[in-house]
C-alpha cells in the first residue's frame, strides 16, 4: 500500500501516475498468476485454475490499456523516473515471492520466480516503449503458452 501511496498520488503527473498503474496490473501479482499457472500445468485445482485465467486475462486488459493509453501522452516520463518506478515494483515482488515460496518445488523456486517477475517487468517496459533493464529470460517457457489459449 506505501508504494502505491507514494506513486498514484495527486502530486504526480499523469503519465506518472499511469506507469505506476501499468506496474500493479503488470508486475503485482505476476508471481501469484505464475503459481497458479504451475498447478494449471499439473492439473490440479481445475476450479482456481479457471478463475486465475479469467483474472490474469483482465489485469493483463488493464496493462495493455495503460500502456496504450501512454502512447498517447505528449510529455513522456523519463526513462529513469521510469526505471525508478519499475524497479521498486519489481523489488516488492521479489519480497512477496521469497516470502510466499520458500521451498523449492519441481520446476517451480523463488529464484526462478524472481527471474520471471524480472521477465514479465522487461515486457512492461519495451511495451511502454523504453528499454529493458533486466535482460532476464523467461524461465518458464509453459507461461510464454497462456496468453495465447485464452484468445
Amino acid at each position: 500500500a506505501e508504494w502505491a501511496i507514494k506513486w498514484i498520488n495527486q502530486n504526480d503527473s499523469f503519465a506518472e501516475r499511469l506507469i505506476a498503474f501499468a506496474a500493479v496490473e503488470g508486475i503485482f501479482f505476476s508471481g501469484s498468476f505464475c503459481s497458479i499457472f504451475w498447478l494449471k500445468k499439473r492439473s490440479l485445482l481445475p476450479g482456481l485454475s479457471f478463475s486465475n485465467e479469467l483474472i490474469s486475462r483482465d489485469e493483463g486488459l488493464h496493462t495493455d490499456f495503460a500502456c496504450l493509453l501512454y502512447k498517447h501522452i505528449v510529455n513522456k516520463v523519463s526513462n529513469e523516473r521510469i526505471y525508478e518506478i519499475i524497479t521498486e515494483a519489481v523489488t516488492i515482488e521479489h519480497e512477496f515471492v521469497s516470502e510466499s515460496l520458500p521451498v523449492e518445488l519441481i520446476g517451480m523456486n523463488n529464484k526462478l520466480m524472481s527471474q520471471y517477475i524480472e521477465f514479465v517487468a522487461d515486457r512492461l517496459l519495451f511495451t511502454l516503449g523504453v528499454p529493458k533493464y533486466y535482460n532476464t529470460a523467461n524461465p518458464f517457457e509453459w507461461m510464454d503458452m497462456i496468453s495465447l489459449q485464452g484468445k
